[in-house]
Order: C-alpha cells, then structure tokens, then sequence
C-alpha cells in the first residue's frame, strides 16, 4: 500500500468551501485509507492501492460533484517529500523566509524553460529555480503583489500547479515521518 501525498489548489478561498473533514469523509469513501489532513488549504496525507495519477483523477471527479468546484489534485509519493526539502536550491540561504519561500508542484514536471518565463515577471527580490519535478520560489518581500501568479505558474509549467510554503512542507515531511515510522 503507498503512502501519499495530495494537495489540492485554491480551497477555502474565494468561496470555494471544503472542511477538512468531509475531504476527510470522501477519501475515506473512495477506499483511500487514513486520511490525514493539514490546516484548511487542501493538505491531505492517504494509503491506497490505487496509482497517484488515478487518485488525481478519481479525487478531482469526487471534489467538483460533492463541493460544486473544480480542484487540480496534485498527487506525489510520501517517500519523495523529504527530497524535496533536500533538493531545496534556497537551502541554507540566510535572506529566505519560510514563509516567503514555496515549493511548487504541478500535474507534469515543469519545462527548463518554465524559469526563464517566470524569472521575466519576477519584481525585485523573487528568485525562481527548477530542482527536479519542482519549482521553487521566493517570493522575497511578498506574495500579494506578485506577478508570479497561479495563472502565470499554469502557463509557464504547462499544467496546474499549487504552491505551499516551506513551513508547510516541513510539517507535512513531519507528518509522514510520523506515519511511515
């Protein structure tokens, strides 16, 4: 049985309701077994059988019948997390704030070119890297006015993405520590 890891895009915002615990209660429906959930923005931990591209697949159907939204479902294996944390390019980088600084995964690995797009909408402070099927980026003195939108990720990936924040992935390799033993 896999352990995996789900993220989801763009809940509980904008109107888009999804309490955590009836994401919690479909999962469980769908015979993915111990869901786990972190904070409200789509964070979920779940063994199953059944292949990632599938559990995107089936998730996404089962989120816009149940919730009345479309949400891209981004599904990695838990044993590749920590990799990420490990392959963070901004590692060590004593100006980075967690908070400041997100992982980006989206449906498909992001093209060499998908820097070159988004570092050309980049303002003063933001840096953009590729490491693997990730990008990263710090959004130095913010998010809220950044040219690096979702939108903008989309486009320059070739697929949904959604972005979490250093602290949240450190919880969530925590949390699967945890699990995996």
């Amino acid at each position: 049985m896999a352990e995996l890891v789900v993220l989801l895009r763009a809940v509980n915002v904008g109107g888009r309701k999804m309490p955590m615990a009836e994401l919690r209660d479909l999962c469980g429906e769908l015979g993915y077994e111990e869901p786990q959930t972190y904070i409200q923005s789509g964070n979920l931990l779940i063994r199953t059988d059944t292949a990632a591209d599938d559990v995107a697949a089936q998730l996404g159907r089962a989120i816009a019948s149940r919730f009345g939204f479309e949400s891209p479902v981004i599904v990695r294996a838990a044993e590749r997390w920590q990799g990420y944390l490990d392959d963070n390019p901004f590692a060590g980088d004593a100006g980075v704030e967690d908070r400041m600084l997100h992982l980006v995964l989206a449906q498909k690995a992001p093209p060499p070119s998908a820097v070159e797009t988004l570092e050309a909408l980049a303002q003063a402070g933001e840096r953009v890297r590729i490491a693997g099927d990730a990008l990263w980026i710090d959004y130095g003195q913010g998010v809220a006015r950044s040219k690096l939108t979702p939108k903008a990720i989309d486009k320059a990936v070739g697929a949904p993405a959604t972005a979490r924040n250093l602290r949240s992935v450190r919880k969530l390799a925590g949390m699967i520590e945890e699990r995996m033993g």
